[in-house]
């Protein structure tokens, strides 16, 4: 039996909630917008937002299929506003909720399909290892909603930073761990960690992840402005190692290049230089945060694909009949 050669491993790039020159739009309203109106309004508006945007990241996924990207990393709000304290909601609550949730379960559907990862990066105010018990108490509600939501979409990661030192890190990091055991199992389930530019290293959340079972997502930028000791090859392998799914890395840019000031700001696409070598042949998800958005993704795709040494050529093979070669 002829053994065929397998493809080395190499990374799926990731495109992050939004698009710089497609038309598709996720739309959104204000909490001020909406208390004018009378509740019942209230839920009917919602409602119209909430099924146009699946319709979008249904419109998403496809373009990603259509273009090789094997990531989407759908947007937080998605559902607008579902945690506010004055006009928040449950899902049920919303006229046609059932439509609404087959809606988003034929995105779940479509993206297991073709094979395109997806997952959630809640916004900054969700803070585990607040003091405040009111922000904790916010940021696990916004976590169970995109759990809720995960659970439709198929989706395997909820990314959260690991939140604010608050002038010591050892109680900041227990603040976190003890906040954990409140989460549902769907959440905790998908919940991953990531190190920042300003409070915690790779490093700093290892030892964290490891006892939690957090796997470490590795920003690779927030690394090089907020070094450890670890070199990027270290912090990959020690990364690798939290993961009992594919893991999930990020990469940016500088703005103004790493010589310019305000290192951490995001450049509108992403300098093949800054791509790790140590992540080329990883069978890894790189979400790139570039404010180019999809036509960041696709400049980084054709530079890495023209990176890659061609294929070997095949000899052609002779026939016993008559010792002539045929195409491979």
């Amino acid at each position: 039996m002829r053994r065929v050669a397998q493809p080395h491993p190499r990374p799926r790039l990731g495109l992050c909630c939004q698009f710089a020159a497609e038309t598709i739009k996720f739309r959104t309203t204000t909490a001020a917008a909406l208390v004018r109106l009378p509740r019942p309004a209230q839920l009917t508006r919602l409602a119209e937002l909430a099924r146009a945007n699946a319709d979008a990241l249904l419109a998403s996924l496809d373009f990603c299929r259509t273009h090789r990207i094997g990531s989407f990393r759908i947007i937080s709000s998605l559902l607008p506003l579902r945690t506010h304290p004055t006009v928040g909601y449950n899902v049920a609550d919303l006229p046609g909720a059932d439509t609404l949730v087959a809606r988003l379960l034929l995105c779940g559907d479509f993206a297991r399909e073709h094979g395109i990862r997806t997952g959630f990066h809640p916004d900054q105010f969700v803070v585990l290892n607040s003091p405040d018990p009111e922000v904790v108490a916010r940021s696990l509600a916004e976590l169970e909603a995109h759990a809720e939501l995960a659970e439709w979409t198929h989706s395997d990661t909820i990314n959260i930073h690991a939140g604010g030192a608050y002038g010591d890190k050892p109680a900041a990091l227990e603040r976190f761990r003890r906040n954990l055991e409140r989460l549902s199992l769907s959440a905790r389930s998908r919940l991953t960690v990531e190190n920042d530019d300003t409070s915690y290293t790779p490093a700093e959340l290892l030892a964290l992840c490891h006892a939690e079972r957090v796997p470490l997502v590795y920003d690779v930028h927030h690394h090089r402005c907020l070094p450890d000791g670890l070199t990027v090859a270290e912090a990959t392998a020690a990364a690798l190692l939290t993961w009992d799914r594919e893991p999930l890395f990020h990469l940016s840019s500088p703005l103004a290049g790493w010589d310019g000031p305000y290192r951490e700001r995001h450049h509108d696409y992403i300098a093949t230089a800054d791509f790790p070598a140590e992540w080329r042949s990883l069978a890894v998800t790189v979400e790139i945060e570039a404010k180019a958005k999809e036509l960041a993704v696709l400049r980084l795709q054709a530079a890495l694909d023209a990176d890659r040494p061609a294929p070997p050529n095949r000899r052609p093979r002779p026939t016993p009949a008559t010792g002539r070669p045929q195409p491979a």
